[in-house]
């Protein structure tokens, strides 16, 4: 007897998400095992900030091609190719030695990244409307596997050597592959009419709302990978810490950023993409603002002399900030791509595979600036002043585009609104 189209739609939703945690566990896995290799190569900041970001660039370069082949040919095909394609190129990560090779291997293994915005219309269009935003955001959850990273990563270092964790990834990788084509099924009802071509699709980027959510997507998902790179070797450089502590701290905010996207999903069906996005970059930068302030050592001329007083955060509260702010970009990444399923229900892969570009090119670009800003300035927490700057980008685009236009009070207001 077939399957219902709902058991079909839960087990396309379950296996979609394994299989994107696996892709994404795979796509930053430099943020671990780029430490001992930036300390067994001598790479300085920036250095290390391009070997971190090299495989978001080429997963972030394919999204939108692979959106449009997920439009035409569906995605269970899409997804099955993709990580078969992975497989080698991270086998073959454990046998660099040279900093170029690194770099040249890590552009095919950054393959994997592009698997957002293939699982993304595939999931949602198994899916009514009204529960889009729920089924991307359990979907998106499994950016979890940035933390899945910091827990098998810095165990397989610690016990073997940084080399076992390609070989591990890769025979992980080619398991889910086969356990995604087993689960997954296919609709032809859900593929766009081959009738569209690659400039019908494009044109949907001389919207301006796709731009506006690729900027949101940039600081709620760039700066959520980028951090969740950058951060193992934050804590190691600025606490002192073993690198499996270190790994284990930046969990913190990784884990919550990747699984609760869900919650988020859910708060956007419920309350509107617009009310959760607008609460999350507040958040934002509220814990940037703090998270920016560098350790520092104030001396105060008293009545009895010279006081020095220090000011910083320690390694707790840094990491409670660091939580909260993981809450909020979960959330967030959920509600932008609430903001697509609502604005471009036609047209959902092309339009997340350009505000997923934006997104993983901010992945790419803030590693990469954040070395550059260390390696100038010798302040370590001018990443988060970066990342303040962006959010004050969104902030006043969101306010003039959308919050300035709604009415308060009045008529059109809803809370005042009259009926009769």
């Amino acid at each position: 007897m077939a399957k219902s189209h709902k058991a079909k739609a839960i087990s396309v939703l379950v296996v979609s998400t394994v299989a994107f945690t696996v892709c994404f566990m795979v796509w930053l896995m430099f943020g671990v095992i780029g430490v001992p290799i930036k300390k067994e190569l001598n790479l300085n900041a920036t250095q290390f900030g391009i070997l971190t970001a090299t495989p978001v660039l080429t997963g972030s370069l394919i999204r939108v091609p692979l959106g449009m082949w997920t439009d035409k040919y569906g995605g269970r095909i899409v997804m099955f190719v993709l990580m078969l394609a992975t497989v080698i190129p991270i086998w073959m990560m454990s046998y660099a030695t040279e900093y170029w090779h690194f770099l040249t291997i890590g552009l095919f293994v950054g393959l994997a990244g592009g698997s957002f915005s293939v699982g993304t219309p595939y999931v949602a269009r198994w899916f009514p409307r009204s529960q889009q935003g729920f089924a991307m955001g359990v979907y998106g959850a499994g950016n979890s596997g940035a933390a899945v990273n910091k827990f098998i990563a810095p165990a397989l270092v610690l016990g073997f050597g940084w080399t076992m964790v390609p070989k591990v990834y890769a025979a992980v990788m080619l398991g889910t592959a086969i356990l995604f084509w087993i689960f997954s099924y296919s609709d032809p009802a859900h593929l766009v009419s081959s009738k569209v071509t690659w400039r019908d699709q494009l044109k949907a980027m001389k919207d301006p709302r796709v731009w506006k959510y690729s900027q949101y997507y940039s600081i709620v998902f760039g700066g959520y990978v980028a951090l969740a790179l950058w951060m193992p070797q934050y804590y190691v450089g600025e606490f002192e810490l073993q690198l499996a502590t270190a790994a284990l701290l930046a969990a913190a905010f990784s884990l919550p950023g990747g699984v609760l996207r869900a919650i988020g999903g859910w708060l956007s069906d419920k309350y509107g993409a617009h009310q959760v996005t607008w609460w999350v970059l507040w958040v934002s930068w509220i814990c940037l603002f703090l998270l920016s302030y560098p350790q520092t050592d104030m001396t105060i001329q008293t009545i009895n002399g010279p006081k020095t007083f220090h000011v910083g955060l320690n390694v707790y509260l840094f990491t409670a900030l660091m939580f909260i702010m993981g809450i909020a970009w979960a959330f967030g990444k959920a509600s932008v791509f609430k903001y697509i399923s609502d604005d471009f229900t036609d047209n959902i892969g092309v339009v997340s595979g350009v505000v997923g570009l934006a997104g993983g090119l901010g992945g790419f670009l803030l590693p990469i600036m954040f070395g550059i800003l260390l390696d100038l300035t010798g302040i370590r927490s001018s990443a988060f002043m970066l990342l303040y700057g962006v959010v004050w980008v969104s902030l006043i685009w969101m306010y003039w585009t959308e919050v300035r236009k709604a009415e308060l009070m009045g008529p059109r207001s809803k809370k005042f609104s009259l009926k009769g």
